[in-house]
């Protein structure tokens, strides 16, 4: 069994939305379980016992969520001297009210520190979250979920 974490920040409910549609996409995939967490509740023991990584943010002000950096932080060092949470792999979902890509170059950055491996491209959601969206973060979960189950990734 394989175990997907998706890790993420909300206030207007978007990012959630995503967020929920990435977990079902990971569901989709037998053999695999999937911890569904807000960024503020997941701790270094759920980046530890996963076998892949999908986080989610919303944009402000061409940046990640203070949350999500927030993890990101808690996290870091206690990782660094852990074997096992660096060449995961990890995907990238964002609610932008902009662009999307300051929020995206930072959290990437970041995921370079940690050395986990980028294994799709990112959905970015400018502005209402539509089905079409929904449905590429359904597909983003399956993909994390298929390739880590298979031991591709």
């Amino acid at each position: 069994m394989c175990t997907i974490l998706v890790i993420y920040h909300s206030q207007t409910g978007h990012t959630r939305k995503m967020a929920e549609s990435v977990a079902k996409g990971a569901e989709s995939i037998e053999n695999v379980n999937v911890v569904l967490k807000r960024a503020v509740e997941a701790t270094l023991e759920d980046l530890l016992e996963c076998d892949g990584l999908a986080l989610g943010t919303p944009e402000y002000f061409g940046y990640m969520a203070g949350m999500v950096k927030d993890f990101f932080d808690r996290t870091y060092n206690e990782a660094r001297e852990r074997k096992g949470v660096f060449k995961k792999p990890y995907v990238v979902f964002i609610s932008a009210g902009n662009d999307g890509r300051g929020a995206l170059n930072n959290i990437e950055r970041i995921c370079k520190g940690y050395q986990f491996r980028k294994v799709f491209d990112p959905v970015v959601a400018r502005g209402e979250i539509t089905q079409d969206i929904l449905d590429k973060c359904k597909e983003l979960g399956q993909t994390i979920a298929a390739g880590c189950e298979a031991g591709i990734y």
